[in-house]
């Protein structure tokens, strides 16, 4: 276990280094080098083994840190992405978009990643595209989109319905079959209600598509919501060690979670690819 730990914080140190490499280069592009150029859509998730497979899937990726953001600036089918790496919650999830549009001025904006499932209509590994964005404390937020019935029945993978936004993870069946009753939601995420939010605000077209990492009958290992709150790779290495210290069995469960957000991730990164191209932008010149 000790040379696993080495390994992953000299892992992290030299992770550390290349952070401090990037972040210089952002200053100087703040102290007078050239503007990032807009972006045709710019896409919000909270982590990075979410997005890693779209970043997969782009060309020429320019990869930018700095005050605990992350963006990728690259093309997928001529399309110009700026893919943001918010960090877990509605906070960190609004300053990235509020970074988002000042920076890089998308046409649109995406929320994505992974959602647990609060029905039995969302099984794991489905995709939904929200019709209505909620939150626990009474805001709701109709989106813009709509797909034709005939084609929604041939997609029997792709669901459209109303994604709920929550302060902590929710782990048990008992928690998701009580919030999806209460509020009328198919999956349930930290981060999308703040994204939709602070794109109305700015007036910048909005999408929230997301896959089922969780059914409503899947229980998470308790050791996911501690992990999660982690800001750093140190301090998630620490919440790791501590976990696997305190249930030693949470080893093969934390994996098995990670095995899986890998796959799921390059199913997501598929179906944005399909999906992006439909999104109408201007094209200057």
């Amino acid at each position: 276990m000790w040379q696993y730990l080495l390994k992953n914080w000299l892992r992290a140190q030299a992770q550390e280094k290349v952070a401090e490499a990037v972040h210089q280069r952002a200053e100087e592009v703040k102290d007078g080098g050239s503007p990032p150029a807009p972006c045709d859509v710019g896409l919000v998730f909270a982590l990075g083994i979410e997005a890693g497979g779209l970043i997969d899937l782009m060309s020429e990726v320019v990869s930018i840190k700095g005050h605990g953001l992350t963006a990728h600036e690259g093309t997928l089918d001529d399309r110009r992405l700026v893919v943001m790496q918010s960090g877990a919650g509605r906070e960190a999830a609004a300053r990235a978009t509020e970074a988002l549009i000042s920076g890089h001025q998308p046409q649109w904006v995406v929320s994505a990643g992974l959602a647990g499932g609060l029905s039995e209509e969302v099984p794991r590994g489905d995709f939904l595209m929200a019709d209505h964005v909620a939150d626990v404390h009474g805001n709701s937020m109709a989106i813009d989109f709509h797909i034709d019935a005939d084609v929604l029945a041939g997609l029997p993978h792709l669901h459209v319905g109303r994604l709920l936004t929550v302060d902590e993870i929710v782990r048990t069946p008992e928690e998701k079959r009580s919030l999806g009753t209460k509020h009328n939601a198919v999956a349930v995420d930290l981060e999308t209600s703040a994204v939709a939010d602070v794109c109305r605000q700015q007036h910048v077209r909005f999408l929230s598509v997301r896959v089922i990492s969780d059914g409503a009958d899947d229980q998470l290992p308790k050791e996911v919501e501690h992990l999660l709150r982690q800001k750093t790779t140190a301090s998630r290495l620490g919440a790791a060690a501590g976990a696997m210290f305190r249930r030693p069995s949470s080893v093969k469960d934390m994996l098995k979670l990670k095995e899986d957000a890998l796959v799921l991730s390059d199913q997501l990164a598929v179906f944005l690819q399909g999906v992006l191209p439909q999104l109408p932008v201007r094209k200057d010149g």
